[in-house]
């Protein structure tokens, strides 16, 4: 049943059109004749969640299907969520305020892993309990996807499955087992869930069972049900579908309120610390005139005037300048295009240059690390002169402002690769000097390298805040001097995304205890409270810096070492021993195939690399016979 009138207490939070719906493009479907119902949960606020296009992919295909509603709902801010629970209002949805509770299956996105209390937090206000054994009804089903997903053992205790990988590839087939299970009228909450472990990509931790040596590592996960996979795979994509095409517009301005179209997906330039561009393989392109076509169709539906071409690194798509003359050929100047992720180099500038707007204000880099030695043992391709010809080029075309993004703490560092950021932004600003004198602003970005799961540096450890400090100092003073601003991340922050990034199944209980003591919105700066995670760890036995400080050993099990992403443990192993060896990996979709494991899953793009690899093998073996060919 749908919530009563809900004015009364819009009226008394603040942005009440976070929780009124009823958006332009939103999809309101007839609950008494639509037989399967699909709740999108998205665990942080309605200006974060409205910005992810992943929802909005799944939302626009699921709603395609006349026996299938799917509404959303997202974390509601504190002064909302103490409405509700005083009023005794259960969670609901945005379209047609059907409590969460009545809902066949409730999806959880899982992009970052500081919202895990904020799922739990989803649980509670929607009348749920929190454990996955405690929801003995077999519906509502509460599934998870995600890059969090693919480390699913520290929310495996509230989780009833996991989805890896496109959700694209897998939601559809969740639908059809939940609605062959509903048209049998099925009640045992066991058989859905075996069911739903046989379908590729499903992951179902009841059905598995972790085992510790003595020192709390992982001796084994293996399973306890006949019906779940010993080693769950990843589902991906072979091609981009055309959606969304129409994106639903919000009454309130979120983090990015423009019309977005994903022009590519997936990244081999194989940066070692970049769980993204591990976890996405194959990379995937869109074509110039799909392109076109599908931001058509979006502007259109949308009315904005803005376009932004998402990527991991949209200046490395193969038809970025065709794609380009084609947009500014079809729109003209009534559509600014805007491009979020740009490779450090002057090719990128003059592409961002040609669909800049007037008024240019600020152009982001990101060398990750300040000197060359450092960014060849994190296989991050690019030289300072690089750095220095986009600055030159960027300021030249009329940016005043220049961003520099870098990681401290990487695998290797020592404080003269701190001094050499300093000394490389130094530079830059100089070279800003040169064009605009005192108007030039150069910034410095810091983040605290955090070592994620299926990535080759998922075997390095945190650095710690003593670690750290002398680091941040150098930064600070060096900076200063140079007329550089500069901002960085306070060590908390990171620490808690490290040790919930590679918890394994005992973290359950940490992230339960610290959200009864007040813990949600922890991504959010003003509502981290660290000392509470602090008496969450000492409560349930647990100790952060087993999780986040401990290089881990070279064949040590991992809590996610179960989990199949494609690109196999043994490349992420040989790309960590290169870190030390400062040796470098190429680009495999520029030139050849790194044999990562991808190819394994028959993903077309990756065979078309492994074919060019044997014929070019061949090649240099028929000049030289003693050269032996060996192909994974």
């Amino acid at each position: 049943m749908a919530i009563p009138d809900m004015d009364p207490i819009l009226r008394r939070v603040s942005k009440p059109a976070r929780y009124s719906g009823g958006e332009w493009n939103s999809v309101v479907k007839d609950w008494s004749h639509t037989p399967l119902r699909v709740a999108l949960a998205y665990p942080d606020v309605y200006d974060i969640g409205m910005s992810n296009l992943g929802l909005a992919i799944l939302y626009e295909l699921l709603n395609q299907d006349d026996s299938v509603l799917c509404e959303r709902a997202y974390a509601p801010w504190t002064d909302m969520e103490q409405a509700i629970r005083q009023e005794g209002i259960p969670l609901f949805s945005l379209e047609t305020r059907h409590p969460l509770g009545e809902f066949d299956v409730i999806g959880f996105s899982l992009g970052y892993e500081l919202t895990y209390t904020n799922v739990l937090n989803m649980l509670d206000l929607a009348g749920l309990p929190l454990a996955a054994a405690d929801r003995r009804r077999a519906l509502p089903l509460v599934i998870a996807g995600g890059s969090g997903a693919l480390n699913p053992e520290p929310l495996a205790d509230f989780i009833d499955a996991f989805a890896l990988g496109d959700g694209e590839e897998l939601i559809l087939d969740i639908v059809d087992c939940v609605r062959c299970f509903k048209e049998r009228r099925g009640r045992s909450k066991r058989r859905l869930l075996r069911e739903l472990a046989a379908i590729k990509g499903i992951y179902v931790p009841r059905f598995c069972e972790v085992i510790y040596h003595p020192d709390g590592t992982i001796a084994e996960v293996r399973s306890v049900d006949v019906a779940a996979s010993p080693r769950p795979r990843k589902r991906f994509v072979q091609k981009l579908l055309a959606l969304p095409k129409r994106p639903i517009v919000p009454f309130v301005q979120i983090v990015h309120d423009r019309a977005g179209i994903e022009i590519q997906r997936g990244c081999t330039q194989g940066c070692r610390f970049c769980q993204a561009g591990m976890i996405y393989r194959p990379r995937l392109e869109r074509t110039a005139q799909e392109a076109v076509a599908l931001a058509r169709e979006v502007l259109a539906s949308t009315g904005y005037r803005e376009l932004s071409l998402l990527s991991l690194s949209t200046t490395d798509h193969s038809q970025i300048v065709p794609m380009m003359r084609a947009l500014k050929e079809e729109f003209g100047d009534s559509v600014v295009i805007s491009l979020p992720s740009l490779r450090v180099d002057s090719f990128s500038v003059e592409v961002a240059e040609a669909v800049s707007g007037p008024g240019k204000h600020t152009i982001t880099f990101a060398p990750e690390a300040g000197s060359q030695r450092l960014r060849v043992a994190i296989n991050k391709p690019m030289t300072e002169e690089d750095v220095l010809r986009a600055a030159e080029a960027a300021f030249s075309r009329g940016w005043t402002s220049i961003k520099l993004y870098f990681m401290v703490g990487l695998p290797t560092e020592t404080l003269e690769d701190m001094q050499e950021i300093v000394d490389l932004a130094a530079r830059v600003k100089e070279i800003g000097r040169r064009y605009h004198r005192g108007r030039a602003r150069v910034r410095v970005s810091t983040s605290i390298f955090v070592a994620k799961p299926h990535s080759p540096f998922q075997w390095a450890h945190q650095s710690t805040a003593e670690e750290l400090g002398p680091k941040h100092d150098l930064l600070r003073r060096g900076c200063k001097r140079a007329g550089v601003e500069f901002s960085w991340e306070e060590p908390e922050h990171s620490l808690l995304e490290a040790v919930i990034s590679r918890g394994d199944r005992r973290l359950g209980q940490a992230i339960q205890r610290a959200w009864e003591v007040g813990c949600k919105f922890d991504a959010w700066r003003e509502h981290l409270d660290w000392g509470r995670w602090q008496q969450a760890f000492q409560e349930c036995d647990l100790d952060p810096s087993f999780y986040a400080h401990r290089e881990r050993g070279l064949f040590e099990k991992f809590p996610w070492s179960h989990i199949d992403v494609g690109v196999s443990e043994a490349y992420l192993r040989g790309e960590w021993l290169k870190t030390a060896k400062g040796a470098a990996t190429v680009d495999c979709h520029r030139e050849l195939c790194s044999v990562c494991g991808v190819q394994r899953l028959e993903a077309e793009s990756c065979l078309a690399k492994i074919d060019e690899l044997i014929r070019r093998r061949r090649s240099r073996r028929a000049h030289d016979p003693g050269e032996r060919m060996q192909v994974s």
